[in-house]
């Protein structure tokens, strides 16, 4: 049966990456050329900027040029298929095309229609719902008195201009009021609106390396029109080099949005079908990490995404370089005075990294930025965000779902329920990128999500018909919790082509469950020791059973430990039946030693107990016989070595901590010692909740201790794909005990079906 449903399994998976590749391919040429949106507002600053040999003539006509052109039949300039929450903006760009026209005295018929656009939308300038671009209350009132300047009639009542020049007023003084960094930085990033009255040599100190200002065309054009700065020009002659007349509203723009293709396509779950472009992505990544280049380390986002990827594939990266970003220098950045939710997220989700002790820059981030986006959430504020709305979403899911306890396919389908194609960003302008919002990503993800449940689904077929032969369901004693152990198998080895592991770790934790169970209130101590003793032949020919029950135990685990050691042999090239008895047998062995400590109301040790229950938990069966089959190939020296224990001892140690804390209440009444009691009865401390607590930070920094292990490369033998599934068993313990015995939870049935049954709609998203 079992090599016919693997027959099933692989044609499924031949055809799922057939009918793949059309778009795969697509998405492989997106990692070759990042698209960024042109940006009208800011190609027309740069066609402002006077030759300096020829103060009456443009020194980059090619843009002006390209606005004659590209203006739309309404008489706007921005994108054709514009959201209407974006009129405001394109009424800002539409004037910035209007004076560069007029700066140089072209373009009549054209600035005559983008005057009646503006006339004729100019409502949108004052509506609260539309989307405001950064600084646009200065911006746009400098445009206007630019205007005047140029001797240009704006069809707009006075009455309306006043009120904008008061709103401009009023958010200057406010900013003349809080000297700070942040709002010099803001001051100087919106400089274009402020002109003559603009202290250039103050805006200067925030030029570049690459001769901008805040890497944006607009300021730095603004700038290059006042100072005919060399460094300036240099910058922009690169930039219509790279892009031809018209230019986007930030650059370089390269490492960004490339980190976010390789986030987005990780969260989406189709990562494995891109591995080849996606080290690429990280190599020159971690290239200029090593240079120190500005693209990463002046930009609080791009700094903390890089960290935190580049850590997770396991380049060896410093937290330190986020010092730059401590919550003092944020919020005396422009992004800080902007209250960044993007910038400030990523820092949170880095601070999450820790896997060092003495990183404290990261403990530090994380209390700040944390209580900052709880902030942000919940005040009024938030009206500010309403274009963004996904990063509100991301921002709610990673505060309530915390990176140690989200297993890969609950967060790859929350990920594609939420994905947004049209991912409009604002700065002083709206922008987007193919590589943040894409089509392609979210249809390969739908169809890769469904296409791996119908795999899912034939393998839990499968357990289900062998929980049958094996008469594990006539065990009157034992809980059947086939779905959850299985879910949390698909939930994490998600790869189609690992549908051994999936079916070891399973059918492992149905019988740990029912061999739990046995040894709790199933059998007697003779029923007890005659099963160890009939593993311990692992001989069904020459077994005499004292029971049924112990019968059923042993038929079912004797053929799966065969069916196990045997399956390896393609993956490893050797037989691993002893090495899985083994594994078996030192489970049992702990579980008979609890059984004699409550029989006799012996009482251990807290070491004691732990050295004990750390095998007891149960998890040894589980995790270690998938190991092999996972990919690479496990050798008898890594399996001995101290790092492969120390992984299983560090997870099977949280586990059995998170279990007791939950559990403490029901086994004390029962008369059985766990952690909790133990650690009453041995030490001085006698309050339930402050030993909870106490083991807590136990739990916590075995965790840390465990990602470390898994995400260290220098000296390490085990291989990282059998590393990773220690700590994707860590996550599926932390999500199953979030709220309480989860294992005996019915709200587990939910994400059970999110896992397997239900498919997503592309509607859905």
């Amino acid at each position: 049966m079992h090599n016919r449903v693997n027959i099933i399994v692989e044609i499924m998976i031949l055809l799922i990456m057939q009918c793949f590749e059309g778009t795969k391919e697509r998405i492989k040429k997106m990692f070759d050329q990042i698209e960024l949106s042109v940006s009208y507002y800011d190609t027309a600053w740069v066609a402002m900027v006077p030759s300096p040999t020829s103060p009456h003539n443009p020194y980059f006509p090619g843009c002006v040029n390209w606005l004659l052109d590209n203006q739309l039949s309404d008489g706007s300039w921005g994108p054709s298929h514009r959201d209407p929450l974006l009129t405001k903006d394109t009424i800002s760009s539409t004037l910035a095309c209007i004076l560069a026209l007029r700066r140089w005295g072209v373009g009549e018929e054209q600035m005559k229609k983008g005057l009646q656009f503006i006339e004729s939308h100019f409502a949108s300038v004052s509506d609260e719902n539309q989307h405001t671009p950064v600084g646009f209350d200065i911006i746009f009132s400098g445009m206007i008195e630019y205007a005047k300047d140029l001797n240009l009639n704006l069809p707009l009542r006075s009455t309306d201009i006043d009120a904008l020049f008061r709103k401009r007023d009023l958010e200057l003084r406010s900013c003349h009021r809080e000297n700070s960094k942040g709002r010099e930085a803001y001051l100087a990033y919106v400089s274009e609106g402020i002109g003559k009255c603009q202290d250039w040599g103050k805006v200067m100190k925030y030029q570049r390396q690459n001769g901008s200002l805040f890497n944006s065309p607009s300021t730095t054009a603004a700038a290059l029109a006042h100072l005919q700065n060399a460094g300036c020009l240099y910058y922009l002659h690169a930039l219509l080099e790279k892009f031809g007349n018209a230019v986007p509203t930030v650059h370089p723009f390269h490492l960004y949005p490339r980190l976010c293709m390789v986030e987005t396509i990780e969260s989406l779950g189709i990562g494995q079908h891109f591995r080849k472009e996606i080290t690429s992505v990280l190599d020159e990544t971690y290239r200029c990490w090593l240079q120190g280049e500005e693209e990463i380390f002046l930009d609080p986002a791009t700094c903390a995404l890089a960290f935190r990827i580049l850590r997770v594939s396991g380049y060896d990266v410093s937290s330190e370089p986020l010092t730059g970003f401590a919550e003092e220098h944020f919020f005396n950045s422009l992004g800080g005075y902007l209250k960044d939710l993007d910038a400030a997220l990523e820092l949170f989700r880095a601070s999450q990294m820790i896997i060092h002790p003495d990183e404290q820059v990261l403990k530090k981030q994380n209390s700040w930025t944390s209580h900052f986006l709880k902030q942000e959430l919940s005040s009024s504020s938030m009206c500010a965000y309403k274009q963004k709305e996904y990063i509100i979403q991301k921002v709610n899911d990673i505060l309530e779902f915390p990176h140690y306890a989200s297993l890969e396919r609950l967060l790859h389908r929350r990920n594609i329920v939420n994905y947004t194609v049209d991912d409009i960003r604002m700065l002083k302008t709206s922008y987007c990128s193919s590589s943040i919002g894409n089509k392609d990503f979210i249809r390969l993800a739908v169809e890769d999500f469904n296409a791996c449940q119908s795999i899912y689904r034939e393998e839990l077929k499968q357990l289900e018909r062998w929980v049958q032969e094996k008469r594990l369901d006539k065990l009157k004693f034992a809980r059947q919790k086939l779905a959850y152990c299985y879910f949390s198998a698909a939930a994490t080895i998600f790869s189609p082509e690992l549908s051994d592991a999936r079916i070891s770790w399973a059918k492992n934790g149905v019988l740990t469950t029912v061999v739990d169970d046995f040894f709790d209130v199933g059998g007697s101590e003779d029923e007890l020791l005659n099963l160890i003793q009939l593993v311990e032949k692992h001989d069904i020919d020459d077994s005499i059973c004292c029971s049924e029950e112990v019968e059923i135990l042993f038929s079912a685990l004797s053929s799966t430990i065969s069916e196990i050691g045997e399956n390896a042999i393609a993956w490893q090239g050797r037989n691993l039946t002893t090495h899985v008895t083994e594994i078996w047998l030192d489970l049992l062995r702990s579980m008979w030693q609890e059984a004699q400590w409550l029989k006799n109301k012996s009482v251990p040790t807290v070491d004691e107990y732990m050295t004990n229950g750390y095998v007891s938990f149960a998890l040894g069966p589980i995790i270690l016989p998938a190991l092999y089959f996972v990919g690479p190939c496990l050798s008898e020296v890594v399996v001995k070595s101290p790092e492969y224990n120390l992984l299983f001892k560090l997870v099977s140690t949280c586990g059995r901590l998170l279990n007791d804390i939950q559990t403490f209440k029901r086994e004390s009444e029962e008369g059985k010692l766990n952690a909790v009691s133990l650690r009453i009865i041995h030490g001085t401390n006698a309050v339930t909740e402050d030993v909870n607590q106490e083991m807590k930070g136990l739990i916590h920094d075995r965790r840390r201790e465990l990602l470390r292990l898994v995400l260290q490369e220098n000296g390490s033998i085990v291989p990282r794909a059998c590393k990773e599934l220690f700590w994707k068993m860590s996550k599926v313990l932390h999500l199953f005990y979030m709220k309480d015995d989860g294992f005996t939870s019915h709200e587990m049935i939910n994400v059970v079906n999110a896992v397997i049954h239900d498919p997503i709609s592309l509607d859905e998203h």
